[in-house]
């Protein structure tokens, strides 16, 4: 089959590489229908590469109709439509039950002290093939994947992989109350949907914060008040809310953010290292791109909530503690835990179409493109905020 494989940083290709087989009695092998490219692809294509091998199969937004089943599988078909979650959890340990997939204690990567498998990312996360590919082998496939009626086009539930419990959760953490400020930093695919899912769910003001014209234009046009990243978006923030900041902010950027040129140069260092030593360097002594956290802390109001969806991988980050401390921040993050959210956010897929999913890919092509489409969203080119693959 065709799939999207690593070779190096900034560098992917579409390899041919084996088929996915049933490996487990509970497996299934889904053939992919739509699959995302994720904001979180890009960490792979720029710093995280010390963490891959050549070859390794990238993404985890991935939806399609099943082909194969195991022998132990009980509830789910050949020809059944199916969006895969990009956590890979079991769904019946203790974890699973309480809400916390994200930290499956069967997938656990207990060697690494990290938390649950994750599709195509990353050694530190199981190294399990990923979605970008014309097919993918499925465990737990009576627990994992979310069946989807037939009928709707992909784009009504392909975002149910990633977008849509990611940016929920990421709304959920700041506790947004109706007649609430919250401002979001970064309007890319995440930050775009936690700010009309915030709308959504009844707060009063939501402010986006960008680098990209377009990407502010796309919120506008969703009720967002968008704001250019400057150095007068604390004061602009400031004078919208009665000089006290926002309830919430929500960090829809993570590592790689803009405006951090110390962690810049380690992060290109980092890159001229043997991975082995990459690696180590990495895990023990590794720092963020904190300006999107940073901003964060001086943007929220005293007493109020940051929730970070947006990826950090540091292991050496230094946090203003005494600032959270003064401030009484409440801080909430991690991975979003996907069949948590799955109930809250099936019912609004509907005609009604009130998150605006069916024309919120900005990008749909076939996966012969994805090299140039990773490099197109990096660079933020085009007008790129959402890509969907169509293997």
């Amino acid at each position: 089959m065709k799939a999207l494989t690593w070779h190096g940083t900034r560098d992917v290709r579409v390899d041919e590489v084996p088929d996915p087989a049933i490996l487990e009695p509970t497996d299934a092998v889904v053939r992919i229908t739509s699959t995302g490219l994720c904001g979180s692809d890009l960490h792979l294509y720029e710093v995280l590469g010390p963490f891959l091998d050549v070859g390794d199969v990238l993404g985890h937004e991935p939806m399609g109709v099943v082909e194969e089943v195991g022998p132990g599988v009980t509830s789910l078909r050949p020809g059944q439509r199916v969006v895969v979650p990009f956590n890979v959890s079991c769904g019946t340990c203790h974890m699973c039950d309480v809400g916390l997939h994200s930290q499956c204690e069967t997938t656990q990567n207990r060697e690494d002290g990290t938390g649950a498998s994750l599709f195509g990312y990353t050694k530190l996360y199981g190294q399990v093939p990923g979605g970008q590919a014309e097919y993918l082998r499925v465990p737990f496939a009576d627990t994992l994947p979310v069946p989807v009626p037939d009928g709707p086009p992909d784009d009504r539930f392909v975002y149910l992989s990633d977008v849509l419990p990611t940016a929920w959760q990421a709304v959920e953490y700041a506790g947004v109350e109706p007649g609430s400020t919250v401002v979001v930093l970064g309007l890319g695919p995440i930050g775009d949907m936690a700010a009309r899912i915030a709308i959504h769910r009844g707060a009063g003001q939501v402010i986006g914060i960008d680098l990209v014209p377009e990407r502010l234009e796309r919120a506008r046009r969703r009720g967002v008040t968008a704001l250019a990243l400057d150095d007068d978006v604390v004061e602009a923030v400031q004078a919208m809310t009665d000089g006290r900041g926002p309830h919430a902010v929500i960090d829809a950027v993570g590592l790689e953010a803009h405006g951090s040129p110390g962690a810049q140069a380690a992060h290109t260092a980092t890159r001229l290292l043997p991975d082995a030593l990459a690696s180590k360097f990495m895990r023990k002594a590794g720092v963020d791109r904190l300006h999107a956290l940073h901003l964060a802390i001086e943007l929220v109001r005293r007493g109020g909530t940051i929730s970070l969806s947006g990826v950090y991988a540091g292991a050496a980050d230094p946090l203003p503690m005494f600032t959270l401390f003064d401030k009484q921040v409440t801080l909430r993050m991690g991975q979003a835990n996907v069949h948590r959210w799955v109930p809250d956010i099936l019912p609004l897929l509907t005609d009604e179409d009130p998150l605006g999913v069916d024309d919120f890919a900005t990008h749909r092509l076939p996966l012969s493109h994805a090299p140039d489409a990773y490099a197109q969203f990096q660079k933020k080119e085009e007008g790129t905020v959402k890509v969907l693959f169509q293997p």
